[in-house]
């Protein structure tokens, strides 16, 4: 794998990255929520679901997701189940961010979520998205040179991937602990909704996805 091509990767891994999606909204609901130091769990999470991804694909778990009817709608149904529970969580959220605390750090309703819970929940998102497996599967190999070692390739594909999630994750968390100080409670309320609401829809997206579609 020559640097161009590594580049060429980038580009297209930082478009389909940066794209808005449910971990893009669980990073932007933790820093709005907790603030951007106990949001840093969910990066991590999402992070370490891009090497299982990665390391997934090498494997050819996304060929047998791509063949096998089963296997494909035990991954889609734990993730669409997975994200509406999540969506109707933040859907009647009462504002779990008490706005008046210095620094954005979370008040009674956030005080409950441990950073093991912060960082499964952006983990698990990622990781039963059979949309996620199906996409790299048919993007990655195109990077991988044939007439080379593969895992060597495989794991710069994945260090790669995996940086430029953390600093997107990083990004969008920056916006809602900044959009939060802005904000008063009635507005975190139906910020959280809002998200809610699209990973609901999210979750409606995945139910109706084929794998055909891919």
């Amino acid at each position: 794998m020559t640097l161009a091509t590594l580049l060429v990767f980038s580009l297209v891994a930082l478009v389909a990255i940066a794209t808005p999606g449910p971990t893009v909204l669980l990073a932007l609901t933790n820093g709005a929520r907790y603030g951007v130091r106990r949001a840093l769990p969910g990066m991590l999470g999402a992070v370490t679901s891009d090497f299982v991804l990665v390391g997934a694909v090498a494997l050819g778990l996304g060929a047998l997701l791509a063949a096998s009817e089963f296997w494909f709608s035990v991954v889609k149904w734990l993730g669409a189940a997975y994200l509406a529970w999540l969506g109707w969580r933040l859907l009647r959220s009462h504002g779990g961010l008490d706005v008046a605390s210095a620094g954005g750090e979370p008040g009674a309703g956030g005080a409950a979520a441990t950073p093991r819970s912060i960082f499964l929940r952006s983990f698990l998102v990622a990781v039963t998205n059979p949309k996620g497996y199906l996409f790299c599967s048919a993007l990655l190999p195109q990077f991988i040179n044939a007439n080379a070692p593969h895992w060597p390739q495989y794991a710069a594909i994945a260090v790669v991937f995996a940086s430029l999630d953390a600093v997107v994750m990083l990004a969008y968390a920056l916006v809602g602990a900044r959009a939060i100080r802005l904000l008063h409670r009635r507005a975190v309320r139906w910020l959280d909704r809002c998200c809610g609401g699209a990973l609901l829809a999210l979750a409606a997206s995945l139910a109706l996805y084929r794998r055909s579609a891919g």
